[in-house]
């Protein structure tokens, strides 16, 4: 099958638990060697999953010397051992949304699942948004949820893992999709940590689900500083 390429729309926005404070000792490292003994020093290597994936990832796409770098690597290396809709539990990629209402939406999913999971009423937590410029060309599959309904399907990953880590062994920087959690927005899977750039930490937000229910409420509790 073949798909069109776009660039992913600017800025993209993403939201990171607030519980994962940011590290920022990737952020100055000068050399990829250094990143490897700062990643060692720091304990990332210490999980066997992640060691896995940092051998997976090629050294040139390492993220390092720049503002919020690790925040950029976190992503590719500490992932649900089962995967996220594009991507399986042997490497991570970078999701995002085009504009913060998105973003909200998917993290809401997530957390009313979790909700239900944990046999809770409601569940709030609290986020950090980061904005982001995507740089390359990106495997273009909005539009296609009739004739490929099997990469939107809300309940099984199976098809849209399997086609998403086709396109990373292609070489291609990701994938530009159609948010399954709210209609009209657009979300970006990034597979290349080199093509993340310009991360900015922006505002943080409290979002809180009832388990039982569709609404999602968003407050803004203010800007980084």
């Amino acid at each position: 099958m073949t798909f069109p390429l776009a660039p992913a729309p600017q800025p993209t926005h993403r939201l990171i638990p607030s519980r994962f404070p940011p590290i920022g000792l990737f952020d100055t490292v000068a050399t990829a060697a250094d990143l490897a003994a700062v990643m060692e020093l720091a304990g990332w290597t210490n999980d066997r999953l992640v060691a896995e994936r940092v051998d997976r990832l090629p050294r040139s796409e390492w993220v390092y010397g720049r503002a919020n770098a690790s925040v950029v690597m976190a992503a590719f290396l500490h992932v649900s051992p089962t995967g996220m809709r594009f991507n399986t539990g042997d490497l991570g990629a970078w999701y995002a949304a085009v504009d913060v209402r998105t973003s909200a939406a998917e993290v809401g999913h997530h957390l009313r699942r979790e909700a239900v999971a944990r046999h809770l009423p409601e569940l709030s937590r609290t986020y950090r948004a980061y904005s982001a410029r995507i740089g390359g060309e990106h495997v273009d599959i909005r539009g296609q949820q009739a004739a490929h309904p099997e990469f939107y399907l809300s309940d099984s990953y199976a098809a849209s893992q399997s086609f998403g880590e086709g396109v990373r062994t292609s070489g291609r920087a990701g994938i530009l999709y159609d948010s399954v959690r709210l209609r009209g927005g657009i979300n970006v899977a990034t597979f290349r940590p080199s093509l993340v750039l310009d991360v900015l930490q922006t505002d943080h937000f409290e979002i809180s689900v009832a388990a039982r229910g569709r609404s999602i409420e968003v407050r803004k509790l203010g800007s980084a500083t």
